[in-house]
């Protein structure tokens, strides 16, 4: 019986054991209605990716701004998976489905951002990103200051232009004034969420790691993890630089002008379920527990927010979950929510983002 062994479940590739609710201890009627009631708030948008994106207010742009510059999917229905104590306990929809991940793929950048840490490459995060990335994007007067820790908490005011589209176009980025120019603050005093300056991010990562991210990550966590060889991670047809002679395509942080992280629920779980055991894999450290608990710890400026992941300590993001959960987030919505205090990962797809905590609500009233 899975919940009376001694060892930790870990998936191997290509298998994942699939238990009982009552095996896990789990009330198997109310962890199906939990199931339902997430099939029944399926997201407003279209499966024409192209259409909504350009439509949400939060990623409206004028012209000639808001040109798609990445791969764009149609997305998939409604689907999901639960995982308890290891084991799939339910799913649903077409959890095997690539899909386009939005900003989920921001957790992913902060993967990457571990790895260079683990390796030496980005010893101190308070240290200034010019230090290490000298292409002009680190100048006087308004970046120079700007830290990595500031980067991935999105509190950098980075100002300036990459791949043609200028940091302003997310000024302001959850309200009416929604791409209105504003006066800078000074680096590190204000949150900010915008996904010129998580791209600015990735390029400097990039430089530093001179291996594109998804081969690093894919060497470091996702084969380790035993994740699929399907998952892909996209740029840009603009954002191609040459370094130590080679072409590499810097990724985008999300699905904003298309690209990111594609990828199916039972890839995102696995990685979901890495972070649950604090970056251990069946015996092998693969991301340090320094780097998380930095990654993990309340912004300052905005404490729902790590590096580039939400968190609950608030609990405001998931008032029915426990303050320890954390989550990886992106438009649409795609959602990993991690519940270290229960043992649960839970991938939701194509939800309704401001419904998403009913679910949550629903999958703990099943313990």
């Amino acid at each position: 019986m899975p919940g009376t062994q001694t060892d930790v479940y870990f998936p191997p590739k290509g298998d994942w054991q699939r238990v009982s609710p009552e095996q896990v201890g789990m009330h198997p009627e109310r962890l199906q209605a939990a199931v339902a009631h997430a099939q029944s708030i399926e997201t407003l948008w279209t499966h024409d990716l192209d259409r909504p994106v350009s439509e949400s207010v939060m990623m409206q742009e004028p012209a000639p701004y808001n040109e798609k510059i990445g791969p764009l999917k149609p997305r998939g229905g409604q689907s999901g998976i639960i995982v308890k104590n290891g084991y799939i306990v339910a799913e649903w929809g077409t959890p095997d489905r690539v899909d386009m991940t939005f900003s989920a793929t921001k957790s992913y950048l902060s993967l990457c951002l571990g790895l260079a840490y683990d390796q030496g490459l980005i010893p101190n995060f308070q240290a200034p990103v010019r230090e290490l990335v000298q292409d002009g994007g680190f100048e006087p007067p308004q970046n120079d200051r700007i830290t990595w820790h500031m980067l991935f908490q999105q509190t950098s005011e980075w100002s300036g232009e990459l791949w043609g589209k200028p940091d302003w176009l997310d000024h302001q980025r959850f309200t009416e004034h929604k791409g209105t120019k504003r006066d800078m603050k000074v680096p590190g005093t204000y949150w900010e969420y915008n996904d010129v300056r998580v791209n600015r991010a990735s390029l400097a990562l990039l430089r530093v790691l001179r291996q594109p991210l998804p081969e690093v990550i894919k060497t470091h966590i996702m084969d380790p993890i035993g994740c699929s060889d399907r998952w892909q991670w996209h740029g840009y047809r603009n954002s191609t630089v040459s370094i130590d002679g080679r072409d590499m395509v810097s990724v985008s942080g999300g699905g904003h002008w298309g690209g990111g992280l594609f990828i199916d629920c039972y890839d995102h779980a696995r990685v979901g379920y890495l972070l649950l055991h604090r970056g251990q894999w069946q015996g092998r450290q693969l991301i340090s527990e320094a780097y998380l608990d930095q990654a993990l710890a309340p912004c300052r400026e905005n404490p729902s927010y790590g590096y580039m992941f939400w968190l609950n300590g608030p609990q405001e993001r998931a008032p029915s979950a426990p303050a320890s959960s954390f989550f990886l987030v992106g438009a649409g919505a795609n959602l990993v929510w991690i519940d270290p205090e229960h043992d649960l990962v839970t991938v939701l797809r194509w939800v309704q983002s401001d419904r998403a905590d009913e679910v949550y609500a629903k999958i703990l009233e099943a313990l």
